[in-house]
Formats: structure tokens, sequence, C-alpha cells
């Protein structure tokens, strides 16, 4: 299992961009698929206390829910990036 888990939704085109991220990266994560509904999304609130995907959680690190596409994928170009 990664320490890396994303919360994203299909078609989100803000979670492309951390997939794209991720893969660029040659980082493994877990993905963790949300409803469409956003009162449905409870596993994602709890975690970053918002509905909104996606939401990153890096256990190794400490970051425990992470949310905005592009603080998501600065954070992993600075933290992981060569």
């Amino acid at each position: 299992m990664s320490d890396l888990i994303l919360y994203e939704l299909p078609g989100c085109p803000y979670c492309a961009k951390v997939q794209d991220a991720l893969a660029d990266l040659g980082l493994e994560y877990e993905s963790r698929e949300v409803p469409r509904a956003h009162a449905q999304r409870t596993e994602v609130r709890e975690v970053s206390g918002q509905t909104g995907v996606p939401v990153l959680v890096d256990e190794a690190n400490g970051v425990d829910g992470m949310a905005e596409s592009d603080d998501i994928v600065e954070y992993l170009r600075t933290t992981y990036g060569a």
C-alpha cells in the first residue's frame, strides 16, 4: 500500500492535473473515488474538512488532507521531484 492517497472523481480536470504530476514523478498512489454528490462525500470531508476534490494524503510526511490541485502539484514536485 502506498503512503500517498488521492481522493478523486473520474472526469475531474483538477484531479487529472494531479494524476499527471504523480505519473510524471513516477509515484505510486492509492486512488479513492468519491461519489458525485457532495452530500455523500463523508470520507473526504472527514479527511480535509471539505467535499471538493482532489485531496491528497501523504502519510509518510504528515499531510492529512491537502486540497487545491495547484497546491498538491507544487507539494509533489517539491517533495518528490529530482
